[in-house]
């Protein structure tokens, strides 16, 4: 029975209108019923019942061992206990076959498989219970009936503390959450909490944006106007809305979080009050980069990844273009919206350059090796620089370089822009994977009519150094060297998800060292505060010779204070900057390359049959996507980015 809190939570909510209805509708496959019990917020613990319905006596139910991230992550460590009974009561045997598989007999008649859960992983990449907020990605709670996986879903709350209110992208029936399957269900989160909402409708398209957040730290007309200007620039990009209703879900905590988390029908970020305010044109960077996700990932997305296997790491070796190129399409979402100029978009190009050609791993890891390898980022020791480069970074710059060849391959007729809209004709459109990187080139040169062989070959699966000047000649660009004197702390150190950083090198006979810092110290407050993400490049911008103030927290447990001068170091920083007498052609390059376009046909056969063109030229409706009810698989972002700052007058701020 569901208490009047709950039930008021439910009747209220504000359906997705997913399509995913009419499904249930013609379904005979009789649904698995979770029921989520939110027993103790204070002490974080939740029991789940599952309903299973008739049929083998024998089930297997497994527990995620990763999802939101590509790192295995275990989830079956919070599982207190698990029971199972028949539908009167009479309890069954059950058996564990592994960390996180649980074999259950004597199911033949139907039955309840019940467990309690510790949920205290806060974050868009967790699942989480308190007294303030629910905040749940299923996967993380939710076991599934292996031979049920398919089984429609449905999911109900109880225990609901009074005038916490429910928000979710999937529809409610009769006071349950709806899915057509597991998959859909695991890449739906949900809020439930007092939480700020506002909504706004964009080209036909219904957008729900929820806010669990102090007051003070939301100004949410401002936050609606910025995702507002940034579903009008991505859609017009794309040319499609592949959904009729969305859900922005954000986490304004004030003293820590930072990350995004994509799903088909919504996004989830978290950043903190104290990083809002040092940088606040990183939530406009950061929603931008979730919602490109709902093609490239969430319906683009690599065969490697579909359907995925919960069980264990699914490996691929597009990760570079699945989460670099969202990037890169990102700065031009913002760009094209005005949140940044120009000369903001360059020097956030200049930055990603600096990132790169300052990490060695550069010259000993591809991007496509750094795909595969994402499911070492947990590991702190991986994240340094001359074992490993970002995948976000070195993506980030092949979507730039990739978009400059394909412009420069069909002068100017082709771009990354019509790339993705082929894509999503060929590969979403008709609920196909591509075949990774190998896919990714095919539909380059489809577009461009251009061999791009040696592109992929030299800077995709090899190491090569890439000649940066050779790719931005085209449009009156080049890039400019020069050695710096920053500031060094003697230390470096790597973080995972929100945790602190965790130092996993000191340099010899350094100050750091002399004060006592080692391997393996994590690093709780920089100068008494909390540290950012980007704590490197803020260390790298003190005066030389400051005192830093560090407190740390050693491997058994104990803190203390530490204190020493910060050091020096030199570096190379890269700078994209004008030809100094670019030629006029060359500066309408620019402009072609920085202007999103309209769609346009310079090798007809090479799209004849797909699609692309179906739209009448000029027109500014956008074609809308039938709503898929299929399994909709999970494929997610890896970590929180490494960040790319925006100089942005208009974006968000606190």
């Amino acid at each position: 029975m569901m208490n009047p809190g709950p039930a008021r939570i439910l009747r209220s909510m504000v359906l997705a209108g997913t399509g995913l209805s009419a499904t249930f509708a013609s379904a005979v496959t009789i649904p698995v019923r979770y029921t989520i019990t939110l027993t103790n917020p204070a002490e974080h613990f939740v029991e789940v019942a599952i309903a299973i319905p008739p049929g083998p006596a024998q089930r297997e139910l497994q527990l995620p061992v990763w999802n939101a991230t590509y790192q295995i992550r275990d989830f079956a460590e919070y599982v207190l206990w698990l029971r199972a009974r028949t539908p009167s009561g009479a309890p069954l045997p059950t058996r564990k076959l592994n960390k996180s598989r649980w074999q259950i007999e004597g199911l033949a008649q139907g039955g309840v498989v019940e467990y309690e859960i510790l949920a205290d992983q806060p974050g868009p990449f967790g699942a989480q219970l308190n007294t303030e907020h629910a905040f749940f990605n299923f996967a993380e709670i939710l076991m599934y009936p292996t031979e049920a996986r398919d089984n429609p879903m449905s999911v109900r709350f109880a225990a609901v503390p009074n005038g916490w209110r429910m928000a979710s992208p999937l529809p409610d029936e009769q006071n349950e959450l709806q899915a057509p399957n597991y998959d859909t269900l695991v890449d739906s989160p949900v809020e439930l909490s007092r939480f700020q909402e506002s909504s706004f409708i964009e080209n036909g398209g219904h957008y729900r944006i929820v806010v669990h957040a102090a007051p003070d730290l939301c100004d949410l007309p401002r936050l609606t106007d910025t995702l507002r200007k940034i579903v009008h620039a991505e859609t017009a990009w794309m040319q499609d809305r592949p959904f009729q209703n969305y859900l922005f879900l954000f986490h304004f905590p004030a003293d820590r979080g930072d990350g995004g988390m994509e799903h088909a029908y919504s996004t989830a970020i978290e950043l903190s009050g104290a990083s809002l305010q040092a940088d606040p044109g990183q939530l406009a960077s950061m929603a931008a980069h979730e919602f490109f996700h709902l093609w490239n990932v969430k319906r683009i997305r690599p065969q490697a990844l579909a359907p995925p296997d919960y069980t264990k790491e699914n490996y691929t070796r597009a990760l570079w273009f699945s989460e670099g190129v969202t990037s890169t399409v990102e700065q031009y979402a913002l760009l094209q919206s005005h949140m940044i100029d120009e000369k903001g978009f360059l020097r956030n190009l200049s930055d990603e350059i600096t990132a790169l050609e300052n990490r060695p791993a550069h010259l000993t890891q591809s991007a496509e090796e750094s795909s595969l390898d994402a499911w070492l980022e947990k590991y702190p020791q991986y994240r340094q620089p001359s074992r490993s480069i970002s995948y976000y970074n070195k993506g980030f710059l092949l979507g730039i370089l990739l978009d400059l060849a394909l412009r420069q391959g069909s002068n100017d007729e082709a771009s990354l822009q019509e790339m993705f809209q082929y894509m999503n004709q060929t590969y979403a459109r008709k609920e196909r994977s591509f075949d990774d990187s190998e896919g990714i080139r095919k539909a380059a040169e489809a577009v461009s009519g251009a061999d791009l062989t040696s592109f992929f070959t030299k800077y995709v699966a090899g190491t090569e150094e890439i000649p940066y000047d050779n790719f931005l000649a085209w449009v009156g660009l080049h890039v400019v060297t020069r050695e710096k004197t920053v500031s060094d702390p003697g230390f470096r150190a790597a973080r995972n998800f929100n945790m602190a950083p965790v130092v996993v090198h000191v340099q010899p006979d350094s100050d750091a060292a002399h004060a006592g810092l080692v391997p393996g110290d994590t690093v709780l407050t920089l100068d008494g505060a909390q540290v950012s993400r980007d704590f490197e490049a803020w260390t790298a911008s003190r005066p030389v010779g400051e005192v830093l103030h560090v407190r740390i927290r050693a491997p058994n447990g104990a803190e203390r204070e530490l204190m020493w001068k910060l050091g020096t170091r030199k570096t190379l920083e890269y700078e994209v900057t004008e030809l100094e007498n670019p030629t006029l052609q060359q500066l309408l390059h620019r402009r072609n390359w920085l202007t999103a376009r309209e769609p346009k046909v310079t090798h007809a056969e090479t799209y004849r049959g797909t699609g692309v063109l179906a739209r009448t030229p000029g027109s500014s409706s956008l074609p809308k996507s039938p709503q898929p009810a299929h399994r909709i698989p999970s494929i997610v972002r890896t970590s929180v980015r490494p960040p790319v700052r925006t100089s942005a007058p208009e974006a968000y701020q606190p």
